[in-house]
């Protein structure tokens, strides 16, 4: 009897470039790598923009499609994964604009394309056993109090603390000022803690999970659109 083979990724470790180089020669392996290492992060910047899961699965889609057939235009000046966040974040900005057309996000350009709205089925909470009753409950009090936050305060917060990146990451992909990122982060803090500090006390972040299934169901869908599959 013939077994499955497992999906193939590329090695740990693989540098930037030869990724890239093999993702142009639409290795699957690569492009699989480049996927799960970047999905979650993704994700988490996406629906930190538009507050709605579904359509942070769509954005975290067409990011990759657009990234995957365009990667002629990734020249190396920043790291691949900074990149592709810039593309996410100008998508979710993009619907963002067209939802609330008033709403002021003057500091990042335009995407250069315009957004396709993609269907995506949603996971059932049912079939997410990564979490315990006791500790989804904290994490929706976070992720609701993430979500309280004003627009600019919040994504900042994503970036710099759920993303861990730096302020000089954070301010090259919002392009603000270090010092402005630096402002905005202390706000953030500050309105969270008034928010959840007396409810849970201190945890540790660990909202929005994109992993598993999810992961899983998202990189075949994007394999599927780029005729890998």
């Amino acid at each position: 009897m013939r077994h499955a083979q497992a999906p193939q990724i590329a090695p740990a470790g693989t540098a930037d470039a030869e990724l890239v180089k093999l993702a142009r020669g639409r290795d699957e392996a690569a492009i699989r790598s480049i996927m799960q290492s970047n999905n979650r992060r993704l994700y988490r910047i996406a629906r930190g923009i538009l507050r709605n899961d579904s359509e942070a699965e769509d954005v975290v889609q067409e990011t990759y499609v657009r990234a995957f057939t365009h990667l002629q235009s990734f020249r190396g000046d920043s790291s691949l994964a900074t990149w592709l966040a810039r593309i996410a974040m100008n998508e979710a900005l993009g619907r963002l604009r067209r939802q609330r057309p008033g709403v002021e996000w003057t500091s990042l350009p335009p995407g250069v394309l315009e957004a396709q709205i993609i269907q995506f089925p949603l996971s059932a909470s049912s079939a997410d056993p990564e979490k315990s009753m006791a500790q989804r409950e904290i994490q929706h009090v976070v992720e609701h109090a993430i979500d309280d936050l004003p627009d600019a305060f919040r994504i900042v917060f994503i970036t710099r603390v759920i993303e861990g990146m730096n302020v000089e990451e954070t301010a090259e992909i919002l392009g603000l000022k270090p010092e402005t990122v630096k402002t905005r982060l202390h706000r953030a803090r500050a309105m969270l803690r008034e928010n959840i500090e007396k409810k849970i006390g201190p945890v540790v972040m660990e909202a929005f999970p994109f992993a598993g299934k999810r992961c899983e169901r998202l990189t075949d869908a994007v394999l599927k659109r780029l005729g890998l599959t």
